[in-house]
């Protein structure tokens, strides 16, 4: 056949890659939260260099923004590589809407074998590992109560919705001190707040510490958790509360302290990715 007919373009494409490519999946951020991805990174650069690694992101707004690639976008790099495994580790905290669209994406992409890791609190197990970690910044029942802050969301259909009352039941169950609520959707903060103020919670409890249990913590923590208005904090010191929010220092400046903070949380996520490596290996 002809050197440039289909035999001949096949015999000169590059060596298929052996190992799967790592492809992590995060929302994205363009605040100074982007810190936590490079955390993120240096871990991998670390623990999986005999991997390659690739980066998608997830949120539409932020690929607007920066231009990163979504995850259709480094898939199609992934498999140009001349890659046919892919293990995509998602740094996403519950596996709700996102998680299935991610998996979607993954199940439907031609050319490429395609593992999905788990969420960090994929199961019961690891939300209480991850609360455990949380705990060094519990304030202690004689100074206060606990608010741990879920993204949630507005979807009343979404089945992630149980885990987030499974979560309300299970701190408030383990911790007499600990309370949790959503920004979107259940447990409902307003709900909350009402029944914290008919049971005059203030006149026995003077401070409210607030958690996110959320990768980055910002602008839903900035706006809708610590904002001067129409906030958590606002509604909570209108009740008679003092209010504050654990911190880190990112660039010489403070920066509330999301879970990718933690050095726990991302050893978690290491382990995730370590359990998908492992089942490509199998297939």
């Amino acid at each position: 056949m002809h050197p440039n007919g289909y035999i001949g373009r096949k015999m000169h494409l590059p060596p298929l890659k052996e190992k799967p490519a790592v492809i992590i999946a995060a929302f994205g951020s363009t605040t100074r939260a982007r810190a936590a991805l490079d955390m993120f990174q240096a871990h991998l650069d670390r623990h999986f260099s005999a991997h390659e690694i690739f980066w998608a992101y997830t949120s539409e707004i932020i690929r607007r923004k920066t231009g990163l690639p979504s995850l259709h976008q480094t898939l199609a790099q992934v498999e140009a590589a001349g890659f046919r495994k892919a293990v995509v580790q998602p740094l996403h905290v519950f596996p709700g809407t996102e998680y299935r669209q991610i998996q979607e994406t993954c199940a439907y992409f031609p050319g490429l074998r395609v593992f999905m890791g788990e969420t960090l609190c994929h199961r019961w197990a690891f939300i209480r590992q991850t609360l455990a970690v949380m705990e060094q910044d519990f304030l202690p029942p004689d100074r206060g109560m606990n608010l741990l802050a879920l993204h949630g969301t507005p979807l009343a259909a979404d089945p992630v919705n149980i885990v987030y009352m499974g979560v309300e039941k299970l701190v408030t169950d383990r911790y007499p001190h600990v309370l949790a609520a959503a920004v979107e959707g259940i447990p409902d903060p307003e709900a909350l707040f009402l029944r914290m103020k008919n049971q005059g919670m203030a006149d026995r409890v003077k401070q409210v510490r607030i958690l996110p249990m959320m990768y980055f913590a910002g602008m839903h923590v900035r706006d809708d958790l610590m904002g001067e208005e129409d906030s958590w904090r606002a509604y909570l010191e209108n009740m008679g509360f003092t209010v504050d929010c654990p911190m880190v220092e990112s660039e010489k400046k403070p920066l509330f302290k999301g879970l990718a903070f933690y050095p726990e949380v991302t050893g978690f996520l290491a382990e995730r990715l370590e359990r998908a490596l492992a089942l490509a290996g199998y297939f």
